[in-house]
Formats: structure tokens, C-alpha cells, sequence
């Protein structure tokens, strides 16, 4: 079976500073594939590739075998490709269901004409996109927040939230910007239980970006590791933790040497 993406022979510049460099991986079908990483080792970069909002110099994404590169970012949900951001990007003044519903927005097929004069095929797809969004409420325990408003929730809860709306797209493919990001340790917990259901119950492939060991070593099933725009290391969350050129990456080479003298 043929991977669902795939980063051959990557590299993206800016000026003279070589953000990705030459880089290959693929993420198979139903996995949980996570990229870490030094700040400025090029995790994001690799990441806004896969979101459009980069062009690559040289190489090819592909995706399920289509060439990524040939289409704009706003055809990237209805290829099935969902992402978070770091940074929220949530509708402040709308609520919680009026903010998953906007990730129904890909399956719409009525217009203008139809939508004013609510036709009984507007009323029914609007009944389906309500269903579907309700049960990604269940799912990730929204229903106390269903219609707040974006402004006054806790910021676990918008981070929550922005996955819900990502979900609501039906991805086939999930992009975690940092999902652990500002999370308690508890608020952790829960989001480490959620991508595993996401994987398993729901079949999303799942590729994420995150700085939280702990995390990334209970919910991944392999693990890239970065520096300076190329691959150190790839394997198990295990393997990629224990690699010299990680521990270089992390601690200095003298740091390594030190440590290993020591055991």
C-alpha cells in the first residue's frame, strides 16, 4: 500500500538560509507520525509546505499520489487535509457550534438562490452537517461550551475547540501544529487520549509537530527528527530519543560526550 504522504527530496530556501534541506519521509496510512525538533530546525517550515503557504525549491509532496504542489491551499479540505495552528485560529464572537460548523463549510452544495429560500434540500443537508458536528461535540466533551462564545473560554478550551473544527472537516489527514502548546499537564493528558481515539476510532491519520517529549513518545507510532532543515533520525519514539545525532542535536557534542563517559 502506497503511503498517504509523501516528502521526497525537499528543500526550501529563504535567501540564503536553507530552511528544509533535501528532506524525505512519508507518513503511511492511519498512523500517528510526529516531527521534532531544536527551534529553527525546520518542523513549521515542513509544515507550511504540506499547508500551501510555501512552494518548494526542489522535490515533490505528494498526497495519497496527487503532487500537493499543484494545488493552492484553499483546495487543501477538500483534498482531506486538516490543520491547527499553533497560534488559534478561531471566530472570537461566534460560538463554540457555530465555529465547528464553519469545518462543514467543504461539504455545502447549495448557492445563493437556494440557501435564501431554504429549500427543503438546504433544510436537510443542514440537518446532516448539524449531526455531524454534534458528534465531534460528544466527542471531544464540548457540550458546556457548545454556544459560548470563543472570547471568554479558557485557552485549553479554544485549543480544543480549533481541534473540533479540524475534525469536522472529515480529514483524512490531521496536521497538529503544536497541539500540546500552553496545555496543563492535565489539559495534556486529555489531548494524548484524543489522538489516540482520533487514530483509532476515527482512522485519521495524524502528523503533528510538538515539543513535548511525553506526549509525542505515548501517541506516536515513529518519530522525524530535525535540525539545522535535514533528517537526523527516524524510527520509534524509543530509537529517535537514544540516537547520537538527536543527543548532539539537544545537548552539544561535549554535553554527549560527557554523559556517555559517565554511563
Amino acid at each position: 500500500m502506497s503511503p498517504l504522504l509523501e516528502f521526497d527530496n525537499v528543500t526550501l530556501s529563504f535567501g540564503g538560509l536553507v530552511a528544509v534541506d533535501r528532506l524525505s519521509f512519508t507518513v503511511e496510512n492511519g498512523e500517528v507520525f510526529a516531527i521534532v525538533g531544536p527551534n529553527g530546525a525546520g518542523k513549521s517550515t515542513a509544515f507550511n509546505l504540506i499547508s500551501r503557504f510555501y512552494d518548494p525549491v526542489e522535490g515533490k509532496i505528494r498526497l495519497a499520489g496527487d503532487d500537493l504542489v499543484q494545488h493552492p491551499s484553499h483546495d487543501l479540505a477538500g483534498l482531506g487535509v486538516a490543520r491547527t495552528f499553533q497560534n488559534i485560529e478561531l471566530f472570537d464572537q461566534a460560538t463554540v457550534l457555530e465555529n465547528l460548523l464553519i469545518g462543514r463549510h467543504r461539504f455545502r452544495k447549495s448557492n445563493l438562490l437556494t440557501e435564501i429560500a431554504f429549500t427543503p434540500f438546504v433544510r436537510d443537508q443542514e440537518r446532516q452537517h448539524r449531526h455531524a458536528v454534534e458528534e465531534v461535540i460528544d466527542f471531544l466533551d464540548l457540550q458546556p461550551y457548545r454556544e459560548k462564545r470563543i472570547a471568554g473560554l479558557p485557552y485549553g478550551v479554544r485549543k480544543v475547540v480549533e481541534l473540533g473544527r479540524a475534525l469536522a472537516t472529515k480529514p483524512r489527514l490531521l496536521l497538529l501544529d503544536e497541539p500540546a502548546s500552553g496545555l496543563s499537564v492535565e489539559e495534556t493528558r486529555d489531548m494524548a487520549y484524543w489522538i489516540e481515539d482520533i487514530k483509532k476510532q476515527m482512522g485519521i491519520t495524524v502528523l503533528m509537530v510538538e515539543h513535548d517529549m511525553h506526549l509525542v513518545s505515548s501517541v506516536s507510532d515513529r518519530v522525524l527528527a530535525m535540525a539545522d532543515g535535514h533528517k537526523l533520525a527516524l524510527g520509534t519514539p524509543d530509537e529517535v530519543q537514544s540516537h547520537p545525532a538527536v543527543l548532539e542535536a539537544y545537548l552539544g557534542a561535549g554535553d554527549t560526550a560527557d554523559r556517555e563517559a559517565a554511563e
